[in-house]
């Protein structure tokens, strides 16, 4: 019987990658479910609830881990927990390879294979699977309550016997899943909105959100890449950007970063002299903190007034939602896991899935994601891809 164990996150989270419901499912596929105790904690999940539902506790959070066929996180193992996963076993978590190269090679070299969600392809049949965006939806949400809590006026038009209060103005800077979930939130709210993006197709989505796309340079390329992300752009159309979007800011309560490109520092989107062209009293949050920030101002996980605006920098928005968060995280991992199972639950990585081998970052002693491999010093080929 296949052996999946479920660890309490070591890093400040409160968010866990396994929930009753799809423990449960698990079982019923045969598998063996170990938990560490209070894993599910943060989440206002209790022991018994993993128990009532044909899951184990563990005894011995080192002995489980080191014993395990698979082991399901939310973020990436420390080095050592990596180094202490038996040869063969597999992981399934959100890595962040760039930022965790120690933990990738201890992963590499203990024959560990991990499949990291992050790199799930943008394909129709993975939808199920796809973590950043269900992650990103509660981020642009809870990105937007955080500015109006921190904002000094209403979001919305009220009419009053002592005068109007005109709505505040939100712009949202990129038009992804966070930043769609973002003008959606703010329009509820009542705020006048406006989304810059370099990819026109959005243009659609953000109007039958109720936002006004802010139209920029005219471009010879198109701004969307591979699986429908953002692409890395030319400094000069950045810099014509910068200048259309500026006046707009200008005029702005709220900004909402959220622009990201896949495997990239995030763009500089929102410079020191934008933010001082903005009033006193507005707010900023840097969705985008954790890859560098869209703003050149922006702390992560910290708070910088300049000049009376501020500038918020939460890089962990969807553990501030728990309980939906790990719903959504934990049904994606199972979607995933189901692929590696075969009959009866027993394991095997089929490497002619397009799922499988996108999302294959370590597997039978080597590096397979080109651009990793590459950062790590080991050769490579491919340096934009899987290292074949």
């Amino acid at each position: 019987m296949v052996k999946v164990f479920i660890p309490h996150e070591t890093r400040p989270e409160t968010r866990v990658a396994a929930t009753p419901e799809t423990v449960k499912k698990m079982v019923a596929a045969g598998l063996e479910v170990v938990i560490e105790r209070a894993a599910g904690s943060g989440s206002h999940i209790a022991d018994n609830d993993y128990e009532a539902v044909g899951g184990h506790l563990a005894a011995d959070a080192a002995a489980a881990l080191a014993t395990a066929d698979v082991v399901l996180r939310v973020n990436a193992p420390s080095p050592e927990q990596a180094a202490q996963m038996k040869p063969g076993s597999l992981l399934i978590a959100l890595l962040s390879p760039f930022d965790n190269l120690d933990t990738v090679a201890r992963l590499a070299d203990g024959k560990v294979s991990a499949l990291a969600m992050e790199l799930v392809p943008r394909i129709s049949r993975a939808q199920g699977m796809d973590a950043l965006s269900s992650q990103a939806s509660i981020a642009g949400y809870k990105a937007v309550l955080l500015a109006a809590q921190r904002l000094g006026k209403y979001f919305p038009l009220l009419m009053t016997a002592a005068g109007t209060i005109t709505p505040a103005r939100v712009v949202v800077m990129g038009a992804g899943v966070a930043g769609l979930q973002a003008v959606a939130t703010a329009k509820r709210l009542g705020a006048v909105v406006e989304v810059s993006d370099i990819r026109p197709v959005v243009k659609e989505q953000v109007e039958s959100l109720g936002g006004k796309f802010i139209e920029l340079p005219e471009q010879e390329e198109s701004g969307e890449g591979k699986g429908g992300y953002a692409k890395q752009m030319s400094e000069d159309f950045l810099r014509r950007q910068r200048e259309i979007v500026t006046r707009h800011v200008a005029k702005a309560n709220v900004v909402i970063c959220t622009a990201l490109v896949p495997g990239r520092k995030a763009p500089t989107l929102v410079t020191q002299e934008m933010v001082e062209g903005m009033g006193s009293g507005s707010v900023i949050v840097d969705l985008a903190v954790a890859q560098g920030g869209n703003c050149v101002l922006s702390e992560k996980d910290g708070e910088v007034d300049h000049g009376g605006v501020l500038i918020l920098g939460p890089s962990n928005l969807p553990a501030e939602t728990p309980i939906d968060a790990s719903s959504l995280y934990g049904r994606n991992v199972w979607a995933l896991l189901q692929l590696t199972l075969g009959e009866g639950g027993a394991m095997q990585l089929d490497l002619e899935d397009e799922i499988i081998d996108g999302a294959l970052l370590t597997h039978a002693g080597d590096v397979r994601h080109g651009a990793t491999k590459e950062a790590l010093g080991r050769n490579t080929s491919n340096p934009e891809g899987d290292a074949k």
